[in-house]
C-alpha cells in the first residue's frame, strides 16, 4: 500500500470516530428521556387510576409526562400535590 492511501483511510477512521463520539451522547440523553417519559406516563396512569377512587385525577399531557420525565418520582409527588392544593 503507498501511503497516499494509507493516510486519507487513517484521517477518516479519526474524522469518523469523532463524528459518532459527537452524537452518541445526544442520543442517549434523548433516549432516556424517551424513557423516563414512558414511565411518567405510567406512574400518572396508575396514580389516576388509585385516585379515581378518591376522585382525583391528573391530567395525563405532553407538560405533565414531561415533568415527571425530568425530575422522576419527585415530579409525580409535585404534580399530586400541586393538584391537592389547587383543588
Amino acid at each position: 500500500m503507498e501511503l497516499n492511501t494509507i493516510i486519507p483511510f487513517i484521517v477518516g477512521v479519526i474524522l469518523l470516530f469523532l463524528l459518532g463520539k459527537i452524537f452518541v451522547l445526544p442520543i442517549k440523553s434523548i433516549l432516556k428521556l424517551i424513557g423516563n417519559s414512558i414511565l411518567g406516563a405510567i406512574l400518572i396512569y396508575i396514580i389516576n387510576l388509585i385516585g379515581g377512587a378518591f376522585n382525583f385525577h391528573i391530567g395525563l399531557n405532553f407538560v405533565t409526562v414531561l415533568i415527571v420525565a425530568i425530575l422522576g418520582v419527585p415530579g409525580a409527588v409535585l404534580l399530586t400535590l400541586i393538584r391537592i392544593l389547587i383543588g
